[in-house]
């Protein structure tokens, strides 16, 4: 008996609680539980970014930080490069849908061919993002670096600000490198859950809800970059 249908019994006893009034299974429940707390540790960065960049006159205008495609072009493009990353981490969050639906109807090498695609999709934007802090580091940002004001000047639509230009690059390689782990984190636990699909190991406990779970995980790191982007991107 599968830990799916056993969540449909009445547990009998003084002590086991009767039916579940979730008829959720446990692991799933504690994997929302993680992640409602790390939405409170992305949240709480979020948001003194949030403070800083409104109480600051002059702050690093991101059409002019973020205007280049590395190894491309240096300038004229704004956003573009950051769009191209986010319909990546989209895109792989897509194909995470499908090996969860997949693992549903227990169709082994469906469930392998998307985990695959997800894992090359999150070391794509790994990859991009390393491209995209190679380029700001050769621009002058970089943490507890302070570089001059003729090196900032085009970044700016109006004053310098030194203090603003190192608090932005503080926060921004704070927050996304913080973003960037999750993301490295979630593709070693999807190739791990690969091989536990390669090696049969779900086939013979009859259900996919490891993959759901990862999926849940891979979900709010999708969900996360969506507001890095709208505040460090876009604001």
């Amino acid at each position: 008996m599968n830990s799916v249908s056993q969540l449909d019994q009445v547990k009998t006893g003084p002590w086991n609680g009767g039916r579940s009034p979730w008829s959720v299974e446990y692991g799933k429940i504690m994997m929302w539980f993680f992640l409602l707390s790390d939405a409170f540790t992305f949240s709480s960065l979020l948001i003194y970014y949030g403070a800083q960049r409104f109480s600051k006159s002059a702050w690093p205008d991101p059409d002019l930080v973020f205007q280049s495609i590395p190894g491309l072009k240096d300038s004229g493009a704004p956003l573009v490069f950051v769009g191209i990353m986010t319909f990546i981490l989209i895109l792989s969050s897509v194909t995470m849908v499908m090996a969860v639906e997949a693992g549903h109807r227990r169709a082994k090498k469906e469930v392998i061919g998307w985990m695959i695609a997800t894992i090359i999709g999150g070391f794509m934007f790994l990859g991009c993002q390393a491209l995209e802090w190679s380029h700001l580091h050769h621009e002058g940002f970089w943490w507890g670096q302070i570089p001059t004001a003729e090196e900032l000047k085009h970044l700016f639509t109006g004053d310098v600000s030194l203090v603003a230009a190192q608090q932005f690059a503080n926060l921004f390689f704070t927050i996304t490198g913080f973003h960037g782990f999750h993301v490295f984190s979630g593709v070693m636990i999807n190739i791990i859950i690969l091989v536990m699909t390669i090696n049969g190991t779900f086939e013979r406990r009859g259900h996919y809800l490891m993959v759901e779970k990862v999926g849940l995980y891979w979900h709010f790191v999708d969900l996360v970059w969506v507001f890095v982007f709208t505040f460090f991107y876009l604001v």
